[in-house]
C-alpha cells in the first residue's frame, strides 16, 4: 500500500516535466511571430560626404607656360602670358590665353596649328603661377607677394607672412581691391578677429589684392 501511494505521487510530477519538456522545445523551433501589419525595413544608407569639384584653373598674365608639340621642336617653348592676357608662338602669332584652363588653350593651339602641321599635338603645362598673386606690406614679418594656391583669407596672409611685428597696429590693416568698378578699401581689426568678433571682416582674398598693416 505504500508503494502504491508512492508511485500515484511521483506520477503528477513526472508528467508536469515532461509536459514542460515539449513545451519548451515547441516554443524554441517554432518562428517568433511579428505583429500584424510590422514590415521589416533596414535602416537609411549613409552615404559619403561629397566633396564638391575644385573649379578649374584659369591662365592669367604672368603665368609662365610651357607649349610642347609632339615632334615639332620648332613649335615647341616657355612662353610668358602678356598683360594683355596673350602668348606668341613661333608660326602661330598672337593666342588668346588669359581667361582659359590649359586645356581650353591646348585646343585653341591645336586648331591654329592644322595650318602648318598634319596632326598636331600639343601639350601645355603651367610651370609658373605669377597671376594668382597677393601682396602683403607693412608691419609684418615677411611683406612681399604671396601665391594663392587655394582659398586664403586675411587673418591667413598675415600668418603666412610671419605674423605681426610688435608695434604693428593690428586695429587698423587695410585690405585695398582693384576691380572693374574701381579701387575698394575693407578694413580689417586682427584683434576683434582672435576674439572671435565680427568674423566677416575675414575675407577670402582675390587675386591682385594688397594687405596693408600699418
Amino acid at each position: 500500500m505504500m508503494l502504491m501511494g508512492k508511485t500515484r505521487w511521483w506520477r503528477p510530477a513526472v508528467l508536469a516535466l515532461g509536459v514542460a519538456a515539449v513545451t519548451c522545445a515547441t516554443l524554441g523551433a517554432a518562428p517568433q511571430e511579428q505583429p500584424v501589419g510590422f514590415v521589416a525595413r533596414p535602416g537609411p544608407a549613409r552615404s559619403a560626404p561629397v566633396t564638391p569639384p575644385r573649379e578649374a584653373y584659369l591662365i592669367g598674365p604672368e603665368d609662365v607656360l610651357s607649349i610642347v608639340f609632339w615632334k615639332e621642336k620648332d613649335l615647341s617653348g616657355d612662353v610668358t602670358v602678356r598683360p594683355d592676357g596673350k602668348v606668341t608662338l613661333p608660326l602661330l602669332n598672337d593666342i588668346q590665353a588669359e581667361g582659359r584652363t590649359p586645356d581650353e588653350l591646348r585646343d585653341a593651339i591645336k586648331e591654329a596649328a592644322r595650318t602648318f602641321v598634319e596632326d598636331p599635338n600639343p601639350t601645355v603645362i603651367v610651370k609658373e603661377i605669377k597671376s594668382r598673386r597677393v601682396f602683403i606690406t607693412g608691419q609684418v614679418d615677411k611683406p612681399g607677394p604671396y601665391v594663392l594656391n587655394g582659398d586664403t583669407t586675411v587673418l591667413q596672409l598675415i600668418a603666412m607672412a610671419g605674423g605681426l611685428r610688435e608695434f604693428a597696429d593690428g586695429s587698423n590693416i587695410t585690405v585695398i581691391r582693384k576691380g572693374a568698378q574701381g579701387t575698394s578699401v575693407a578694413a580689417f581689426n586682427y584683434r576683434d578677429v582672435l576674439k572671435r568678433k565680427n568674423l566677416a571682416q575675414n575675407i577670402q582674398l582675390k587675386p591682385g589684392d594688397t594687405v596693408v598693416v600699418p
